[in-house]
């Protein structure tokens, strides 16, 4: 398995052209949101659980194998999109799905305009993988911009029980806790 390190700099190969860093400081977040969107409108049997919430469980588990701050940072950015779907399904008059829909086209055709600009493919054309590394790539630039340092890692159990334990606990309160505005 390749460490977190190696996955950034091939990653970063491809997106030098400082439009293209832009467009993807854009539209990373928002095709990650998107995905997240969509599924967290598929609801699940067992009430208040939705595919979202399994997906990035194992989502969360993928970062924190590469590189723990890299996983938590995730974790919380995970949350911050499951809180936005929530807010969104419960104010907007019209299907959180389609807005999802519409978000994750219009990014996409971003991504791939401004690989236009830097004149390369897009990294997942080499390996599926590249589409966690992307948000990864940028939470990195983030962290480097705080001061945290990004090690690599293999799985190590003890780092990763209790964050996924947290994650699972902070998604099922935010599920049966918070009510949309105004009830």
């Amino acid at each position: 398995m390749k460490n977190i390190h190696t996955w950034l700099s091939e990653y970063g190969e491809s997106h030098q052209n400082h439009t293209n860093k832009i467009i993807h400081w854009i539209c990373v977040p928002v095709i990650f949101f998107s995905i997240t969107a969509l599924l967290y409108s598929v609801k699940l049997p067992w009430h208040p659980w939705n595919v979202a919430m399994i997906v990035l469980v194992a989502v969360i588990i993928y970062y924190l194998r590469l590189s723990v701050p890299i996983g938590l940072g995730m974790m919380l950015f995970s949350s911050v999109c499951l809180l936005l779907c929530h807010w969104m399904e419960s104010v907007c008059p019209f299907p959180l799905w389609a807005s999802a829909l519409i978000l994750f086209v219009l990014a996409w055709i971003g991504q791939f305009y401004g690989h236009s600009v830097e004149g390369k493919k897009p990294s997942f054309l080499k390996d599926l993988q590249f589409l966690l590394i992307g948000p990864a790539w940028l939470m990195s630039f983030i962290f480097k911009k705080w001061g945290v340092r990004i090690w690599s890692n293999g799985i190590i159990y003890t780092k990763i029980t209790k964050p996924i334990e947290c994650t699972i606990r902070f998604l099922i309160f935010l599920q049966g806790k918070i009510k949309p505005i105004g009830e």
